[in-house]
């Protein structure tokens, strides 16, 4: 049996989520659009999913937009607050260290008349509030900045960054993918106009997720299409998908407390055996207020990928960097906007953590890294 640890690049689907999809795809097969009964059925699934998303992120369900995943929802928010304001705004700034979804979407904008600044980040990869500021112009229309870092699980302070937004009459939008279902999420406290997530990171079904929209804000659909999602997300709702996702939302919310202590505490053993295995070993982000289940370290003089397969053989699965730059020869975006430097970069390894994983499954990574170390 393998022992996986790269959760952050999906997580396994539970078995109650599994169970209300199949049940779903039988029972609730109607178009939610639709007036009849089936339909009617299926709208019922939609409109409770909605609070039970908008409940893990201390939002109100009416302001939840479902879409494919944290891509779209990205997508949705910058193009559409970008075809919103374009007539007397046209900058948006972000930063170094964000998902490739935000980064890829800014350069496609950058070709449509988007201004985009992409600001520096500290050696454990946070966004100092104050440059939000400095940055902040006259035509600045969105500030999106990653809550929590996949790669490294440092956690920006958006409360600080939305404060400073806010001031300046500038929208907020945060791409929360990897910190909805590991860490309190309250889009109130926070303070963001547009926060997106994905169900397959905690725990729910792939090709499915939500965009949060503040009441008020200013947004146009980034596709044509039908009436569905209030006019945001044309196209026929996957409503077998998007209540597993609640299904996975309720399970999140009832046991984030304990899920994170418990799974710090594997992630700090999971260090302290690496340390004692090697000296010649960095890790990356900030540990004490980063992710609870995220390990990005370097093996000075290794290859990181050689570690992963070497690891594979041994029936443990990790990942090198961002799943989406899995494969690439680049070394990390996020480790070298750190100040990493590119052979480092080369030989880090991400392990993240899960609810599945054990004590026991920690100490056979551990003594696997230290035979394939000797090699």
């Amino acid at each position: 049996m393998s022992i996986y640890l790269d959760h952050n690049a999906t997580t396994p689907v539970d078995a109650a989520v599994v169970e209300t999809v199949a049940r779903t795809m039988s029972e609730a097969w109607g178009n939610a659009s639709t007036l009849y009964g089936s339909g009617r059925r299926s709208r019922q699934i939609l409109e409770n999913a909605r609070t039970s998303i908008a409940e893990l992120i201390g939002a109100d369900g009416r302001d939840v937009v479902f879409t494919s995943g944290g891509t779209e929802g990205d997508y949705l928010a910058l193009v559409g607050a970008f075809l919103a304001r374009f007539d007397n705004k046209n900058h948006l700034i972000t930063t170094m260290v964000e998902h490739k979804a935000v980064l890829r979407i800014c350069a496609q904008l950058e070709g449509r008349g988007l201004q985009a600044t992409f600001l520096p980040v500290d050696g454990l990869g946070r966004v100092d509030p104050e440059s939000v500021r400095r940055a902040i112009a006259p035509g600045t229309m969105l500030v999106s900045v990653i809550l929590a870092n996949n790669e490294i699980g440092t956690i920006n302070s958006l409360e600080e960054i939305s404060r400073v937004c806010r001031d300046a009459g500038v929208l907020v939008h945060t791409d929360a993918v990897q910190a909805v279902g590991k860490i309190p999420v309250n889009v109130e406290s926070l303070g963001v106009d547009l926060l997106t997530l994905s169900g397959h990171k905690f725990y729910g079904p792939k090709g499915v997720g939500a965009l949060w929209i503040r009441k008020g804000t200013p947004i146009i659909s980034a596709l044509a299409g039908g009436a569905q999602e209030r006019g945001l997300r044309p196209g026929t709702e996957n409503v077998p998908a998007v209540h597993g996702m609640a299904v996975a939302a309720e399970m999140a919310a009832a046991r984030l407390s304990q899920d994170a202590s418990r799974i710090r505490s594997l992630r700090d053993r999971l260090w302290q055996g690496i340390r004692e295995a090697t000296s010649r070993v960095t890790a990356h982000g900030d540990l004490v207020a980063g992710l609870p289940n995220v390990l990005n370290v370097s093996f000075s003089g290794r290859d990181a990928e050689e570690i992963v397969l070497a690891l594979d053989k041994e029936g443990i699965e990790v990942g090198t960097g961002s799943a989406c730059t899995t494969g690439q020869l680049s070394p990390s975006h996020v480790l070298l906007a750190m100040g990493v430097l590119p052979a480092e970069a080369h030989s880090s390894i991400r392990f993240s953590l899960g609810r599945g994983n054990t004590c026991d499954e920690i100490d056979a990574v551990i003594a696997a890294l230290v035979r394939i170390l000797k090699k």
